[in-house]
């Protein structure tokens, strides 16, 4: 029942955020950032529980249409338990960076973003694949609507760009589930969309080939990997600040964990067979959009640029498929969300202060701003994956697992690491140092960061930390998952057979 109200939580808290409008409007964003910081305190409540005999920490079963083998199936395991405490806890994060931007309809804007977030934790515990890709589009609605409002020039563009991308992949996936369910009616002699009965179905050849496709081009669209990425840049630089802070931080990550869950498990063979041209889109992904960085002049799509190479490193460590390979990925995934959600949240408050995104338009903001300073060249840095921050330990892991598994793609993705430094490093110089333009900035519009704001930089700061100097607390809850993915697609492939 925990997960069933952590989902419902976020449901009616969007509703109460919406309503409180009528009332007063500074009161949607508090009924917000409430909702979401209760939800957190259920989370974390998930930590002291012990796994039952399959694994799962906890777990909802209802039958829901019987006959089409549809049911309510929702459970949650280690790995899934991060990815909904990173939720909650970026949820908070993006309400804190529209505190201050959000004035148009503030109670409509929270009840999408809590919507939003209300179909990511059901993507992340859904085991039903029916009920999965209703989550999935859960979460995409809403955030149409957050680009498309409180978006800003080019709004409607990047809002429609978006919506096309991702809901034509989702119908991909949505053919692929309904071809799983169909294939288990005819092996087994009842359909069932339940993620234990498709596991058991037999997908070899070509038809299991192309139905895994379905599933990866739309987990590889949201992640997103080339050549499915260019809706992100887009995306990034016109959605308000609380939405980039849950596009980056959050919604890329529903498809690596769309990856690892489903895409291999349930198509092992097909995987395998995929796995170098998989393991090359990674690698592409790395090099070149590092490369594209660095021709950005609007900050944003620059961030947005780096964030799609980062995720390179996801990609090859679920295709890489080893321990090491997968433990890298999924501390990528976490470091990432909170580097990437804090440099856009530093982009849009500049925005928010400065009225641009124009690169060539700033410098000099290292003396005038110095507590934003601070705050931009640690996250620069633990981009680029300094030793000791949660960025380095993921990337270092997904490289060791992926070079046991392919020497030459790993070797170009280990550019990306120089290239990040780089990039990382010239933003800074850009920004912060340089001449001040003192007559375009010197009317106090260019204020420092607040005591709210870093109060919330802090804390993704101390997340980073406690990842890089301590990462066994996150690798401890992720491993037994792993592993048993592991043993179990190693069976498979072994036992599977034609249809």
């Amino acid at each position: 029942m925990i997960l069933l109200l952590l989902i419902s939580l976020l449901f009616v808290g969007g509703l109460l955020a919406w309503l409180a409008e009528m009332f007063d409007k500074n009161l949607p964003r508090v009924v917000a950032i409430s909702s979401l910081i209760i939800a957190l305190l259920v989370m974390l409540t998930l930590l002291g529980n012990d796994a039952n005999s399959d694994g799962w920490i906890a777990t909802l079963d209802w039958q829901w249409i019987p006959q089409f083998g549809i049911g309510f199936y929702l459970a949650a395991d280690g790995l899934s338990v991060l990815l909904l405490i990173l939720t909650a806890f970026l949820g908070v994060i993006a309400v804190a960076a529209a505190w201050d931007e959000i004035h148009d309809r503030p109670g409509f804007f929270y009840f999408n973003l809590l919507w939003t977030l209300a179909g990511v934790i059901g993507v992340f515990t859904a085991l039903d694949l029916f009920l999965f890709f209703f989550f999935w589009e859960v979460m995409l609605i809403p955030m149409y609507f957050i680009i498309a409002i409180w978006g800003h020039e080019n709004k409607n563009y990047a809002a429609m760009k978006f919506f096309i991308f991702t809901q034509v992949s989702g119908l991909l996936m949505l053919a692929a589930i309904l071809m799983m369910a169909f294939l288990h009616s005819v092996q087994y002699g009842t359909p069932s969309f339940r993620y234990e009965d498709l596991l058991s179905v037999s997908t070899s050849g070509m038809l299991g080939t192309l139905t895994m496709l379905g599933f990866f081009i739309a987990f590889t669209t949201k992640l997103p990997s080339v050549p499915f990425h260019s809706w992100l840049p887009d995306a990034h630089s016109q959605a308000p600040t609380a939405g980039s802070v849950i596009l980056a931080g959050i919604l890329l990550k529903t498809g690596a964990y769309g990856l690892i869950r489903f895409a291999v498990p349930l198509f092992p063979e097909a995987s395998l067979a995929f796995a170098p041209v998989a393991m090359a889109l990674a690698a592409i992904s790395i090099v070149y959009c590092a490369k594209v960085a660095f021709a950005q002049e609007d900050i944003k799509r620059l961030i947005a640029y780096t964030s799609v190479s980062h995720m390179g490193f996801v990609t090859l460590g679920v295709y890489a498929w080893n321990e090491q390979a997968l433990q890298g990925a999924v501390m990528t995934m976490l470091a990432h969300g909170l580097s990437a959600a804090a440099l856009f949240m530093l982009a849009g408050g500049l925005q928010h202060r400065i009225h641009t995104r124009h690169m060539p338009d700033m410098g000099g903001f290292w003396g005038q701003v110095p507590r934003m300073s601070v705050v931009a060249l640690f996250f620069s840095v633990a981009a680029l994956g300094m030793p000791g921050l949660g960025n380095f330990i993921g990337e270092f892991l997904a490289l060791l697992g992926a070079f046991q598994a392919n020497i030459l793609f790993t070797a170009i993705a280990a550019l990306g690491l120089i290239l990040a430094s780089v990039y990382s490093l010239w933003v800074i110089q850009k920004v912060f140092h340089g001449d001040f333009a003192k007559e375009k900035y010197d009317n106090g519009q260019l204020s420092d960061l607040n005591q709210r704001e870093m109060t919330f930089f802090i804390l993704m700061m101390l997340g980073l930390i406690w990842m890089g100097l301590y990462p066994q607390s996150f690798l401890n809850l992720s491993e037994p998952v792993l592993n048993g993915l592991l043993s179990m697609t190693a069976e498979l492939t072994q036992t599977g057979g034609g249809l």
